[in-house]
């Protein structure tokens, strides 16, 4: 499974067919697409409508909280194909530099990623969240806000040790193309401390590209080098990893039962 790819991104609309074929030529059983920018959702739709093994996630990402409009998220999250809410969470790395500016961008993100926290309780949906340079509050406000009740992935799961007692907390962690590249030390290393229960594979498609096609566009097919590396670390065989990481990710998106 590829928990977390962009195939309604426009570096897809050429060769989409074919991206998706080759990933199922691979052994890739399902997709799921992120909400991350209102304007892709069509796009997002017309494809789980095409392909039974897609699947979609409605949401906003911190970099376009101020797009955020919960009617939105309404008007998607009772397709059939879309399981999900996020990706959410809080982003400070491209904070403004005015102090004033920071502390109103960190304020409004919190707002918003809480907004869709409660949204996602509502309709009962697990949280796609996005987390980076702020562990602390993320971790904070997915405890107090009881995020636990609905669950979800820590995508591209950042490394923090911090964040690992979130596993408690029905939260997996999304692991990717990162974990190739030569500077993962960091995630190298925490990867064998998150319970085998709680792991599953993402690309980011078309982003974050794993070794050996670092600078190419990223696509799902390419899961099997995350898979490959996995195996690796752990000490596991890797068709384990594989049925390990599908069976996980059923466990947390209930709807891939249906075509694994």
């Amino acid at each position: 499974m590829d928990t977390h790819c962009h195939l309604d991104n426009k570096k897809f609309y050429e060769d989409i067919d074919e991206v998706i074929q080759n990933a199922l030529s691979h052994g890739v059983k399902g997709f799921l697409i992120p909400g991350a920018d209102f304007n892709d959702l069509p796009q997002s739709v017309k494809l789980a409508e095409k392909y039974k093994e897609v699947y979609f996630a409605v949401g906003i990402h911190p970099y376009d909280i101020d797009m955020y409009d919960e009617k939105v998220l309404q008007e998607y999250i009772n397709h059939p194909k879309c399981i999900a809410v996020g990706e959410c969470g809080l982003d400070y790395f491209r904070l403004p530099e005015d102090e004033e500016e920071k502390k109103a961008n960190i304020k409004k993100q919190k707002e918003v990623f809480i907004s869709q926290i409660e949204f996602a309780k509502k309709v009962n949906k697990p949280l796609i969240v996005h987390i980076r340079e702020a562990s602390n509050d993320s971790r904070q406000i997915l405890i107090d806000y009881d995020a636990k009740s609905v669950g979800g992935v820590l995508h591209c799961y950042n490394a923090s040790e911090h964040l690992l007692p979130l596993a408690d907390h029905n939260f997996y962690f999304g692991i990717g193309g990162v974990l190739t590249f030569k500077n993962a030390k960091k995630l190298v290393d925490v990867l064998p401390k998150i319970p085998r229960e709680k792991l599953i594979i993402e690309t980011d498609a078309p982003y974050l590209t794993p070794h050996p096609h670092r600078g190419e566009r990223n696509e799902p097919y390419y899961t099997v080098f995350v898979a490959k590396k996995m195996a690796e670390l752990l000490d596991i065989e890797e068709n384990e990893i594989q049925e390990l990481t599908t069976t996980n990710a059923i466990r947390l998106f209930k709807e891939f039962s249906s075509i694994a």
